[in-house]
């Protein structure tokens, strides 16, 4: 809740339109139809452009109760699978999700890492990055809205190194599917702000930030605590994490590019 007004609130304040992401974990945590229920309360609220996104899907019959309570867009995570059983579920994930005109994202070569921070960096092989002669086969015969790739990023931030972006993996996979589908860069938390930019520049249109704001949330918590221990009153401490998470994404929309769009 503290995240999702802080998002909203830099959105507000900067005039971006979001793609608010939880993951399986996170809604089962929430609730499916409170995390619906949440965002179009800021949406009428606000008249942003907010939009609900189950980020990693990776059960169909989840996928499909988070669209029957009325997610606005879904992510099926099937890059664990052979590809040809990724393609067979996510064609289903797309049968019944444009249906409902509900965009889908899908997902080839596997991003490893978890949202946090991480004691090393976890060991990214050839087999692991997105094949551009995969990619065009997936979004033919899928007939997805977007594609998260792996170009050399994983989820969290490694202490000791930043991550890099394979800038020449993503610019032949544009080359190979054109305008197919959208592509989506995940474990965007941590990289600079040079390959970001480079990175929208070659193509991608969604980035996917989390690590960072769970960081900003925790510490000032943390500070908070500190200052006053013996405070227990949520209302009075949690407007800190709130404060310093939408620092963040406002930072990150500011970088995205994405002030003054709605």
């Amino acid at each position: 809740m503290e995240t999702l007004r802080a998002v909203v609130l830099a959105s507000q304040e900067l005039k971006s339109p979001v793609i608010i992401g939880t993951s399986e974990g996170e809604s089962k945590f929430i609730g499916l139809k409170q995390a619906v229920a949440l965002v179009e309360v800021f949406r009428e609220e606000t008249g942003l452009p907010i939009f609900l996104n189950l980020d990693h899907g990776q059960d169909f019959e989840y996928i499909k109760e988070a669209l029957s309570c009325g997610y606005d867009t879904v992510h099926f995570d099937g890059s664990r699978l052979p590809l040809a059983d990724n393609i067979e579920i996510t064609k289903e994930v797309v049968k019944i999700s444009h249906k409902k005109g509900v965009m889908v994202e899908g997902e080839v070569g596997f991003i490893k890492g978890a949202s946090q921070i991480l004691t090393e960096k976890p060991e990214i092989k050839e087999e692991d990055l997105t094949q551009p002669e995969e990619a065009l086969k997936f979004i033919k015969e899928t007939k997805v809205d977007r594609l998260a790739v792996n170009i050399g990023t994983f989820h969290g931030i490694e202490t000791s190194g930043e991550k890099h972006i394979n800038f020449e993996r993503l610019k032949e996979i544009k080359e190979k599917i054109g305008n197919g589908a959208f592509l989506v860069l995940h474990g965007g938390s941590g990289i600079r702000e040079e390959e970001i930019k480079k990175a929208i520049e070659s193509g991608i249109v969604k980035i996917n930030i989390n690590t960072e704001l769970r960081i900003a949330y925790t510490n000032a918590l943390k500070a908070a605590f500190k200052e006053n221990p013996s405070e227990t009153t949520p209302y009075k401490y949690l407007p800190e994490a709130i404060e310093a998470v939408q620092k963040v994404v406002q930072e990150k929309i500011r970088l995205f590019g994405s002030t003054n769009r709605c």
